[in-house]
């Protein structure tokens, strides 16, 4: 058996699937849907909408197969991200790289595979469109053109989840996106016994800011709030602008006690950030912490009301002075 080769772009190719926050999420019909085409204009037992990961396969979407993910080392999909075009193999028992792959010698007896690469908005190849047949076939250059717009299909939906749950802005979740993902991990967190608070930014002084420097000058405080985001939290937190000058971020596995330790962090971050800087101004915070209890918080909603709720006391009480500096001359 051969195994697949790492594309030359892989850590580009990783950050553009881990962008996309759509790895062990639920099933969507829009992919779904797509997956069922296939099958039905093939002929085909097996259609899926693969996406692979640095270890794995992951199979967003999956008709006539009850796994939900592979082995990398062994997927089909590891070598047809390799390719342009459409990765045909008419009867892996007969092609040296596949013929003792365990996928072919046993369940799901793969013997047909096509797999068209679907590719980022960047154009990083992050998994396929793939068909799969227990019996060996061949495609002619229509099935080859129809597996191709298909594929250019789940591309467009790709696209427009990620469009409809980034904020244009920053770059960063936007409410949807945050609401999506939340929502999913706290059925998850409870299910398992994880541990995790959320916290609820909202800026100070956002206001005068905008109004002696000019919105695009808030647009920059915005922006810079939420690149110290992504640098200080870790991948597997979730993090967002919910909207206007409000952030929001739900850290796994963490306490009451190590949020506050990691917001401390975060506060040094940014106090260092506005020593470089130098705008004219300082962008300061007030914020509230959650720990997140299931019998409390049955919803991500809930938990979004209390960190609200505490974010003001945080906001009342501080009453920090307006720290906003004219610039000098």
């Amino acid at each position: 058996m051969k195994k697949p080769a790492i594309p030359s772009d892989e850590e580009a190719r990783l950050r553009a699937l881990r962008a996309l926050d759509i790895l062990d999420t639920p099933a969507d019909e829009r992919f779904d849907r797509l997956t069922r085409l296939a099958q039905r204009m093939f002929e085909v037992p097996i259609a899926l909408v693969s996406l692979v990961d640095e270890n794995r396969q992951w199979f967003k979407s999956c008709v006539g197969l009850g796994a939900s993910e592979t082995p990398r080392d062994v997927s089909f999909c590891g070598h047809a991200i390799l390719e342009d075009g459409v990765f045909l193999i008419p009867d892996a028992s007969q092609d040296i790289r596949f013929a003792d792959n365990p996928l072919v010698t046993d369940d799901p007896s793969i013997r047909f595979y096509a797999g068209c690469p679907i590719r980022a908005v960047d154009g990083s190849k992050i998994g396929t469109l793939c068909i799969i047949d227990s019996k060996p076939r061949v495609m002619d250059e229509d099935d080859i053109v129809s597996m191709q717009d298909l594929a250019s299909m789940v591309e467009r939906e790709l696209a427009a989840l990620q469009l409809a749950t980034v904020d244009a802005l920053t770059n960063v979740r936007n409410r949807q996106g945050f609401m999506m993902l939340a929502e999913h991990s706290l059925s998850v967190f409870e299910r398992e016994g994880i541990q995790a608070s959320l916290v609820f930014f909202d800026l100070d002084h956002f206001k005068p800011i905008n109004d002696t420097f000019g919105h695009a000058e808030g647009d920059v405080a915005l922006t810079a709030f939420a690149g110290l985001m992504r640098a200080v939290f870790r991948d597997s937190d979730i993090f967002a602008r919910l909207g206007g000058d409000e952030f929001v971020v739900l850290l796994t596995n963490i306490s009451k006690n190590q949020a506050r330790e990691i917001i401390a962090r975060f506060q040094r971050s940014l106090d260092e950030y506005n020593r470089q800087a130098s705008c004219g101004y300082e962008i300061t915070f007030s914020c509230g912490i959650v720990e997140f209890h299931p019998e409390r918080h049955q919803t991500i909603e809930a938990l979004l009301l209390e960190g609200d709720s505490l974010m003001y006391k945080c906001k009342k009480a501080s009453r920090k002075p307006d720290r906003l500096k004219k610039l000098a001359g």
